[in-house]
């Protein structure tokens, strides 16, 4: 009979009065509409698109068609070399003259050469690999290119660049993390794979916490891996640092006008 006391007094305490009405909350704030700051002023007008980005994957010329299909069958550094003609002749050059001299002296002089090991993964969820290719310029820059092969013929999907503390690839989309200049945060840069248009976009720009190691956090004295003995390719995402291979080795900077050394995100052009 207790229990039932105390059941009935813990049922009219919620009630109210016990006769079995709803007990009021209080009262409840009213939401009001966003309030428009400056209504009487015109807003910004949207910028000019730019004429350079076509929206569309970009043929490559200038390469042997690749029937199998095989996309490791390419000479990273013909590909690099095929890319600079191409935007040499639609008047888009990436480089400056003297960073291409660097670059065509890769296949005599590896040690200073800026295009890193070439990175196969599948971006276009087709079960097939796709390249990616890393040129390292002053000022911690990267230009990231990356293609595929369609009917035989080699297209760039991917123009971007930045000041990469990491880069990585999450199902099939390529993730760029940059310092800032507010402590602790880092710009994460996802491009993912648009079925639509066949090439990558960005899905994502924002800021974030910090999650990739100081560079300062590395031992000191430790040394860094010998090009020479590096392999020809790694099946892996890209990383600052990784050493070249005899398509593509070396890591030494050379000046890159895409990308800002600012610390905010700075991806270029998509093709």
């Amino acid at each position: 009979m207790a229990t039932v006391g105390v059941i009935a007094a813990l049922v009219a305490g919620c009630t109210g009065n016990g006769t079995g009405e709803p007990k009021s909350a209080g009262r409840t704030k009213i939401a009001s509409a966003p309030a428009r700051l400056w209504p009487e002023r015109s807003p910004a007008p949207p910028p000019s698109p730019d004429k350079n980005v076509s929206g569309r994957p970009s043929r490559l010329s200038g390469l042997p068609r690749v029937p199998s299909g095989d996309i490791r069958r390419l000479d990273v550094l013909d590909v690099v070399k095929a890319q600079i003609a191409e935007d040499a002749r639609s008047e888009m050059p990436t480089f400056e003259d003297a960073d291409v001299r660097k670059i065509t002296r890769c296949a005599t002089d590896r040690r200073h050469c800026p295009v890193r090991t070439p990175q196969y993964q599948d971006l276009t969820h087709d079960g097939k690999n796709e390249l990616i290719v890393g040129i390292e310029g002053n000022e911690h820059t990267l230009t990231v290119w990356a293609y595929t092969i369609k009917g035989g013929v080699v297209y760039r999907i991917l123009d971007t660049g930045g000041t990469p503390l990491s880069m990585e690839v999450s199902d099939g989309d390529v993730i760029m993390r940059e310092p800032t200049d507010k402590p602790g945060y880092e710009s994460r840069t996802v491009h993912s794979w648009n079925d639509d248009d066949q090439i990558m976009e960005i899905r994502v720009m924002e800021f974030d916490r910090a999650v990739s190691p100081s560079p300062r956090a590395s031992k000191p004295g430790a040394s860094e891996p010998d090009a020479s003995k590096a392999g020809s390719a790694s099946s892996g995402s890209g990383s600052p640092g990784s050493p070249g291979s005899p398509g593509s080795p070396g890591s030494s900077g050379s000046p890159s006008p895409g990308p800002s050394p600012s610390g905010s995100p700075s991806p270029r052009r998509t093709p």
